[in-house]
């Protein structure tokens, strides 16, 4: 196997480069280190497509190539995840982020009955009223000379995703309540993130010892307490409602879910509070830093802004006040392609791991079970063979003249194969309006140079500073 050797004098194998205090509290240096580190190996075995590093005595196999990659995750025998998802686990408990094998299996098809195409194209006029909402609410901004915007985009997208799958109608973009179980997930996140890199935090007992252990035990227990009263008020509504209007309620996650809990014995109520994290942590923070990156490489560039703003002229014309359409969301095709090309640069989860449950070949090359298998995704995107002058931002990329015939492992945002994010359908539905209502009212200009606003890696990737963008309002009516 290619790759870095073990020796008895660096037993800790790869390890001991990583740069553990002080650098790596934002993440940016960590993440230098890998691009550096595996970018070098990933040209010295670009004909190999995979490589091998050790954590110690442990084999990281990665997968360079979207070749090793489809072997890995496109079938459907290699689910586990890894250790490192594990640590999520005071979040998620044993939910579909994190469990596996036929717990995950089951949970996934019950699952997937929610986020069928025909419910989702329903959505639609909750994303408008959102999105509307959002534009509303940075009109206070265009007379300032930045805006920090996740602070506008978080709120939004976690609105959504509760009165879309959940069916619960709520006022984040003005609650205080549910501003800080945002902060308590996002900050918790941030400094589970942290732990990756530092080998001392691995053990669960030096790490809840620790001053972030204790500052995550404190943010879990908010974001628990959130889901748990959420799910007494919603359990009342269920148990107190007619059979007609339990059905005209059947279609949300958790009406799906009490419906199981209170008809399966093994279906527990802390089966539900670990499927509501799942789904409220892991369906609004990707989509919403997805949003804040678009935006942002919309401000930086604007021919390609000026082309977005062409097209969406052409869909709506001058009237920013109607809502979008099914359609209209079909005759976005180029700023689709923006879209795409931004989770090219920034994937929102920007690396993938499997554990190796069986022995298997991969490109030639024997891998034993139990090693782990990593895909990093922003450096597979990255694949010079595959996309050209990789850091040039090209939304004529993903024209379906130019990626007909690209490998689909080769560009994976999302995840792929039977593991694949269950919500990304209504995750690009969701870009599309809330970027769409955005700029149909607004110009935008990015204040940090990419080399200036850089990301941390994390495990969904945020900047290191704030995204910084300065709104003025185009020259239409405006949204009253």
């Amino acid at each position: 196997m290619p790759g870095s050797k073990v020796r008895f004098y660096n037993f800790l194998g790869n390890i001991s480069d990583l740069p553990f205090f002080g650098r790596s509290r934002n993440g940016y240096s960590i993440l230098v280190y890998i691009q550096q580190l595996i970018g070098a190996y990933g040209k010295m075995f670009a004909r190999e497509k995979l490589y091998c590093l050790w954590l110690a005595f442990h084999p990281l196999i990665v997968l360079a190539k979207a070749e090793a990659v489809e072997v890995i995750f496109g079938g459907s025998k290699i689910i586990e995840k890894t250790a490192v998802y594990d640590w999520m686990e005071p979040f998620f408990g044993k939910g579909l982020l994190t469990s596996g094998g036929d717990k995950w299996k089951s949970r996934r098809k019950m699952l997937n009955s929610c986020f069928r195409y025909d419910i989702l194209k329903t959505y639609v006029p909750i994303l408008n009223d959102h999105s509307r909402l959002l534009v509303q609410r940075l009109q206070q901004e265009t007379d300032k000379d930045s805006t920090k915007i996740t602070g506008y985009l978080s709120p939004c997208t976690f609105a959504i995703m509760c009165e879309t799958i959940l069916g619960i109608r709520m006022d984040a973009q003005k609650s205080n309540k549910e501003e800080e179980f945002i902060h308590s997930a996002n900050r918790g996140f941030r400094l589970l993130s942290r732990r990756l890199f530092n080998c001392f935090y691995w053990s669960d007992f030096f790490y809840y010892f620790s001053k972030d252990g204790k500052e995550v035990k404190k943010h879990v227990q908010v974001v628990r307490d959130f889901t748990k009263s959420l799910l007494q008020e919603e359990k009342q509504k269920y148990l107190s409602q007619n059979s007609t209007t339990n059905e005209g309620k059947s279609r949300s996650l958790i009406n799906l879910l009490l419906t199981h809990h209170l008809q399966l014995k093994d279906f527990t109520e802390e089966d539900v509070i670990e499927e509501l994290i799942t789904i409220m942590l892991s369906g609004h923070d990707t989509t919403m830093i997805s949003v804040a990156w678009t935006l942002y490489m919309l401000g930086l560039y604007p021919e390609v802004q000026a082309k977005v703003h062409e097209e969406l002229d052409w869909i709506f014309g001058e009237d920013v006040e109607r809502h979008a359409t099914l359609d209209d969301l079909k005759d976005m095709k180029y700023l689709d392609c923006v879209i795409k090309e931004t989770m090219r640069l920034y994937p929102p989860g920007h690396f993938l791991s499997r554990r190796i449950t069986e022995d298997i070949t991969i490109c030639g090359y024997s891998i034993r079970k139990g090693a782990t298998c990593v895909a990093f995704t922003n450096l597979l995107h990255r694949d010079e063979e595959v996309f050209p002058n990789p850091e040039k931002f090209d939304p004529d990329r993903f024209l379906p003249e130019n990626s007909a015939t690209r490998n689909s492992f080769a560009y994976i945002p999302f995840s792929i194969g039977p593991r694949n994010c269950i919500g990304q359908t209504l995750a690009v539905m969701e870009q599309l309006v809330i970027t769409s209502t955005i700029m149909r009212n607004y110009t935008v200009e990015s204040l940090d140079h990419r080399d200036v606003l850089l990301p941390a890696f994390a495990f969904v990737l945020m900047s290191v500073k704030p995204i910084r963008i300065k709104f003025r309002p185009r020259n239409f009516k405006k949204i009253p």
